[in-house]
């Protein structure tokens, strides 16, 4: 592709240009399938900012006809379209255009909401007496009335103000602002304004200070404009979308290839809601899976095939989502559906049921892809090993928290290495855990929290009383969530550092009718009532809490200290065994000083 000198050129043209360029489908927009989303407060203060000559920002088009970038074109709100094709498209600007078409252009009732959400119709005035004050904000002088321009109060039975004919708005000396740019129509009303005063000196003299200290203004008003070249590279304008534009709601790579895709007629956010509702038909734990994740992992997948076809670099940034071509879309979405279903079958192997206590979403991208490209293999017991230590590894070594494309490359790359040559995955290679961070697993924000949660149902987990395992079916039918197992009110009452007491140390997954019966009695207390009042004889109550990594007669002692340390050890013992590595620093004086002793297991 030849260098371009220079992608862009600017200018400024009037308002009242760009207005009827935009009436006239001049300038249009990409089809991104996105609505018009301001409030009518935003519309007000915008209308006071051009009042005043205040500047609103500079607006960016692109010119069409270009070989590099294609998007279907759409009208804007309000206008009625002919079909005819665009000179530009207008890529930053939609918000702020779209309101001032509608409330200074259209001559309908402007469709917009109210700060929470609520659909309204409003027209727009100005008053001309606040206007003129140099005292009153201008935005208090911009008025919205309702649709039927009469505003009322005591639910509708007090007039506040009508504006419902002509000679009310002369009278209220309020203007309609969608006359500004229609001449003849703003003509007229000043000349009945005066009609309807008389002619009286006063008031000609007040209209003409109206017209030429706020309408004019508005006459006056230009706008900057980059306009990009036809020849600006699809990049670029991706760059444009997501770092330059000001419109309050950033677009994204979805929206630039839901309109790159409309221009061969294919509806790409038709087509991935509908993916979207098989995904939540199929399984809760791939709830979480949304339009970008979607389009990077296909990315990842097409890339990773032609990579084996043709020996080009493996990427799937936002550059190589934007230039996903709509025939590798097409075919990669099945793959990846595929590829998503055998992951949800891999997560439920782990006790991961929901994206709730699913660790990373972000870690679904290679996960999925992984699966896709693993075809019958799958089902492999030695792959689905390395499936296991590869998540897990990426999971306790909390390496997905950040930016990660290249690392999703790597992982796709490197794992089907491993399974060739026996070369360790870079996310294997870089996984530690420190064994103080458990102190600090607090809540289920941390990746590893939810990780451990999910290792701990894999030891077996039986429920205190009934001491059924943790499956698929009771996790969500009787509700099963973490609770302390030292509950926190014993532990408040005993005065206990909640930094240990609240830690991933002493909890477990139990069932929520469990939990209620713990209550917030002493260990001790509430192992004798289970086996007192829940026909659970002694043995069979040892057999349960040894499944949760618990020493039973600490427990029964109320011995949390040594619980702690204890249960930290026996932790570290299934993080090493699912990282399938050595835990670092289990003997360390940082681990001594947290924890009292050394973490591993006492030589009788």
């Amino acid at each position: 592709m030849p260098a371009i000198s220079n992608t862009f050129g600017t200018e400024e043209p009037f308002l009242g240009d760009l207005l009827r360029q935009i009436d006239e489908e001049i300038i249009q927009l990409p089809d991104f399938q996105r609505g018009w989303v301001w409030d009518d407060n935003h519309i007000r203060a915008l209308i006071a900012s051009v009042s005043q000559g205040y500047p609103i920002g500079a607006l960016m088009t692109m010119e069409t006809g270009g070989d590099g970038v294609r998007f279907a074109p759409r009208v804007f709100e309000g206008v009625s379209g002919t079909g005819k094709l665009p000179d530009y498209l207008m890529l930053d600007g939609q918000q702020r255009m779209t309101s001032l078409f509608l409330s200074l252009k259209n001559q309908e009732a402007v469709t917009t909401c109210d700060t929470r959400k609520k659909d309204l119709k409003r027209f727009y005035y100005l008053d001309m007496v606040k206007c003129l004050d140099e005292s009153v904000d201008r935005l208090d002088a911009v008025v919205s009335v309702p649709e039927t321009r009469v505003v009322t109060y005591d639910f509708g039975r007090v007039v506040d103000l009508d504006l419902s004919d002509p000679s009310k708005e002369f009278e209220a000396r309020m203007f309609p602002i969608n006359i500004i740019f229609d001449p003849e129509l703003s003509d007229l009303w000043s000349i009945n304004f005066e009609e309807y005063h008389g002619y009286e000196k006063e008031h000609i003299k007040f209209r003409h200070k109206f017209q030429s200290n706020v309408l004019a203004p508005f006459q006056r008003y230009k706008i900057p404009v980059i306009k990009l070249l036809k020849e600006t590279p699809k990049e670029a304008v991706c760059q444009v979308f997501e770092d330059v534009n000001t419109g309050g709601v950033s677009l994204t790579v979805f929206e630039l290839l839901t309109a790159t895709y409309a221009a061969d007629d294919f509806r790409l956010r038709q087509d991935w809601e509908e993916r979207q509702k098989i995904l939540r038909d199929i399984d809760p734990v791939l709830h979480g899976m949304n339009e970008k994740d979607f389009l990077t992992s296909i990315t990842l997948l097409c890339s990773y095939k032609r990579n084996l076809e043709k020996g080009s670099a493996v990427s799937c940034k936002r550059r190589d989502v934007l230039n996903l071509e709509l025939a590798s879309y097409r075919s990669g979405s099945q793959e990846l559906m595929t590829g998503l279903r055998k992951a949800a079958r891999f997560l439920h192997s782990q006790k991961i049921y929901d994206t709730r206590n699913l660790p990373y979403q972000t870690q679904m991208i290679p996960l999925s892809v992984i699966c896709s490209l693993l075809g019958p293999r799958f089902d492999d017991h030695t792959v689905k090993k390395r499936i296991a230590q590869w998540f897990w590894c990426g999971v306790l070594g909390e390496l997905y928290g950040g930016a990660n494309e290249t690392r999703f490359v790597l992982d796709v790359q490197n794992f089907f290495q491993w399974l060739e040559d026996d070369e360790s995955p870079v996310t294997v290679r870089d996984a530690t855990f420190d064994p103080v961070r458990l102190l600090s697993l607090q809540t289920r924000n941390s990746a590893a929290y939810k990780g451990i949660m999910g290792l701990m149902m894999g030891e077996g987990s039986q429920d205190f009383i009934s001491g059924d395992g943790i499956g698929r079916i009771n996790y969500f039918d009787e509700a099963v969530d973490i609770h302390h197992i030292f509950p926190r009110k014993y532990c408040e009452q005993q005065g206990l550092k909640r930094k240990y007491w609240n830690s991933i140390i002493n909890k477990a997954p139990l069932m929520a009718r469990t939990n209620r019966i713990l209550g917030g009695k002493a260990p001790s207390t509430y192992l004798k009532r289970i086996v007192d009042n829940h026909n659970v004889d002694e043995l069979a109550l040892t057999k349960h809490l040894v499944s949760h990594l618990i020493t039973p007669d600490l427990l029964r002692a109320d011995d949390f200290d040594n619980f702690i340390a204890d249960r930290a050890t026996r932790l570290l013992d299934i993080i090493e065994t699912a990282m399938g590595k050595r835990i670092a620093g289990r003997e360390s004086e940082e681990t001594v000083n947290a924890f009292g002793r050394a973490l591993v297991e006492e030589k009788v």
